[in-house]
């Protein structure tokens, strides 16, 4: 802790003892002025030619959240890419457009649980109802479950995981979801069926779901994450460059403004 800091807390314990008033002692943090001095030391400068790169990137993937050409379930997929990857607040507009669009043109005829499960969650996240009730075609009629047939889809029912967080109180079918899903999901996991790549995101699910998680941890993990696929598309090749980029450039500007802190 600097002085100048010392004597300012000094100065306002004579000044609260004066008025008999409870005064409490912060003592100086574990790490000192670590970050501080650490993002002095370490700043690194963006040039004009990554400035273009990073323009020329942000571009592209606003015209592929704008473009007519995809499918609902392609739209929908690179929604949940942009957000999870955490560059989402630099195309806002166009998400909000593009979400709408799938909100009003819905039919209600998609059978694959993966596409209604994303589409629930990425409309509620956006203050759109959609009913809860989407997902009795997924129940047994008899039973009343959730049909056994869907523990062999565990791309689905990961999504359909996420979505039940959005549950609101009186969903019980959200409820069942949840209890449904977080069973199987940890079974499949803790009896080595699927693959260790699918396995780790289960497993960052089940420990941090994202309607709790932090937007810029999650943002960091999915980089990491998507950067490990080998067998990523050029369109996710795209984003996860465009996010590197952008989290980079947001580190900068954050030790700039820690650096000032200090001068």
């Amino acid at each position: 802790m600097s002085s100048q800091v010392s004597e300012f807390l000094g100065s306002i314990q004579t000044t609260t003892s004066d008025v008999n008033r409870h005064t409490t002692i912060y003592h100086p943090t574990l790490w000192g002025d670590h970050f501080l001095t650490h993002a002095s030391d370490h700043s690194v400068t963006i040039d004009a030619t990554v400035e273009r790169e990073f323009e020329g990137l942000k571009e592209e993937v606003r015209s592929m959240l704008t473009s007519n050409k995809d499918k609902d379930f392609q739209k929908l997929c690179l929604i949940d890419d942009v957000q999870r990857l955490g560059v989402a607040y630099h195309f806002e507009r166009e998400i909000d457009d593009a979400l709408e669009s799938l909100y009003n043109d819905y039919n209600g005829d998609d059978n694959s649980l993966y596409t209604v499960a994303l589409r629930f969650r990425l409309l509620r996240q956006q203050g759109y109802y959609v009913p809860f009730d989407v997902f009795n075609k997924f129940k047994d009629d008899q039973a009343g479950k959730f049909k056994e047939s869907l523990i062999d889809d565990v791309a689905g029912m990961l999504c359909l995981y996420e979505a039940a967080h959005l549950g609101i109180r009186g969903e019980d079918v959200l409820d069942e979801a949840l209890d449904f899903t977080t069973s199987h999901l940890e079974s499949v996991v803790a009896h080595d069926q699927v693959s260790p790549r699918l396995a780790e995101q289960i497993t960052h699910a089940l420990n941090r779901p994202i309607r709790r998680s932090l937007p810029r941890l999650e943002a960091k993990y999915n980089i990491n994450f998507y950067s490990g696929d080998d067998d990523s598309k050029n369109q996710t090749s795209l984003l996860i460059k465009f996010a590197k980029l952008d989290f980079n450039m947001l580190q900068v500007q954050h030790q700039k403004e820690l650096s000032s802190i200090t001068e």
